[in-house]
């Protein structure tokens, strides 16, 4: 039995595990281990192999940022940004057709600028949001659905936990990552706005007009919003410093770990200041973050011992040597990718999909030539499979955004939240197609 065969055999009984609900973390270390030890063929080397790949994996410097923007998240669920992001979005849209639910992107847009999640970004606004719109008379369709929708910018919105992962994969610069993501975001932002608009003109009852606030006051809420923008700005601006055109020498002020540890303190203190954040919350942040971090360590971990079984059968090299033989074009190949990438949506988790399939798929995308260097395709191509997972997070019949909001509106069946959210689906494969058919809307700002 070849390297690839074996290792088609283990990836399709992994899969299979998954879907008999076997934890993604332990389908991945069980598959591995064993594959590892029918290719080394000896259980003490096999045991050596795994003490050496716990510890690279847990001793990474890299891996450190995960916790800290977790944290920030944290903090900032906490300390009460998601609502005051909602009401001056609110304040300033509100008065038109459907504009609370473009408040709701909007303010979901600006949340995920400080947190990084997008379960957290739909948890979190979701709550302050849903019972708004629905007291104002929005359908429950559009409420759930683009609650659900906006919460996927979370992870589009730099800093990104999921980006931070892909970046430390595929060996890409974590900075650059996030700067190419900006112009996505933003698009994928207006187009959910845009799908409002066309939505409450389609049907007029599901999104009504409410009233306008005077200036005044319209002004007093924005001012409220500022500690989000300093935040993004000195965690961003920081970590990005040394991209200035007219000063190419600067340095950057921190590095992405040293970032995130200053937006969590940022964040922290303005919570204490507030009165958002006391002991109680900061404990309970502290704890759920131990919690995320551990389950995502587990899960890299776990991926970490699956693709050290991969290299030992080279099986990447040889499909991306067979893929090539064919003949296909590269933009076929890559279309098939992001396919792929839809469909897991259906059953996976965003996390699982990006550690499960990049050291398969990537190997493929870094000998095709797309004209581009190689640095700039793995560029592009992380944020299309940040993209594509984003839209498995709203896909029924499993997408997890859709059970979030379901479990915030507990009144609400989830076929309206299906119903709801169908619209945003399409919003984003258009922004897809967009992304692929020009590829200078992800790398522009880093070339």
């Amino acid at each position: 039995m070849t390297g690839l065969e074996l290792a088609l055999i283990a990836f399709a009984l992994m899969l299979l595990a998954i879907f008999l609900r076997v934890p993604i973390a332990v389908a991945m270390f069980a598959t591995g281990f064993i594959g590892t030890w029918i290719v080394l063929g000896r259980p003490s080397a096999t045991l050596s192999q795994m003490k050496t790949l716990t510890y690279d994996t847990f001793s990474s410097y890299s891996l450190s940022i995960v916790p800290l923007f977790l944290l920030m998240g944290q903090f900032a669920t906490k300390s009460g940004m998601s609502a005051a992001l909602f009401n001056a979005a609110s304040d300033w849209l509100g008065h038109k057709r459907g504009g609370v639910a473009m408040a709701a992107v909007g303010a979901c847009a600006g949340f995920g600028a400080v947190c990084g999640s997008s379960l957290a970004t739909a948890s979190t606004m979701g709550q302050v949001a849903l019972p708004e719109m629905r007291k104002r008379g929005y359908s429950d369709a559009l409420s759930t659905g683009v609650l659900a929708a906006g919460g996927t910018l979370g992870i589009l919105i730099p800093p990104s936990v999921i980006l931070v992962i892909y970046a430390i994969l595929t060996e890409q610069n974590i900075v650059k990552m996030f700067i190419a993501a900006l112009v996505p975001g933003i698009l994928a932002a207006l187009g959910y706005m845009l799908t409002v608009a066309i939505y409450v003109r389609v049907k007029p009852g599901s999104g009504p007009v409410a009233e306008r606030k005077p200036i005044k006051e319209r002004f007093r809420t924005l001012w409220r919003v500022w500690p989000v923008v300093v935040i993004f700005g000195l965690v961003m601006g920081g970590i990005a410093a040394d991209w200035n055109w007219a000063n190419p020498g600067v340095q950057a002020l921190f590095t992405p770990t040293e970032g995130a540890a200053v937006g969590a303190v940022a964040t922290g203190l303005y919570g204490i200041l507030t009165g958002g954040l006391n002991w109680r919350s900061f404990l309970d942040s502290i704890l759920e973050t131990a919690q995320a971090s551990a389950m995502i360590f587990l899960i890299i971990f776990g991926a970490q011992v699956f693709n050290s079984f991969l290299a030992f059968t080279q099986a990447p090299q040889a499909l991306a040597e067979w893929v090539t033989g064919q003949g296909f074009a590269p933009l076929t190949i890559l279309i098939a990718m992001l396919v792929c990438y839809l469909v897991f949506g259906c059953v996976m988790d965003s996390l699982s999909m990006i550690l499960l399939t990049i050291p398969i798929f990537f190997p493929i995308i870094e000998v095709l030539d797309f004209g581009m260097t190689p640095e700039q395709v793995a560029i592009w191509f992380g944020i299309l499979a940040l993209i594509v997972v984003e839209v498995g997070l709203i896909t029924p019949p499993v997408g997890m955004n859709l059970f979030i909001i379901n479990q915030v509106g507990r009144d609400i069946p989830i076929s309206q939240t299906y119903r709801g959210v169908l619209p945003f689906v399409a919003s984003d494969l258009v922004r897809v197609v967009i992304l692929v058919a020009f590829p200078v809307l992800s790398i522009w700002f880093v070339s």
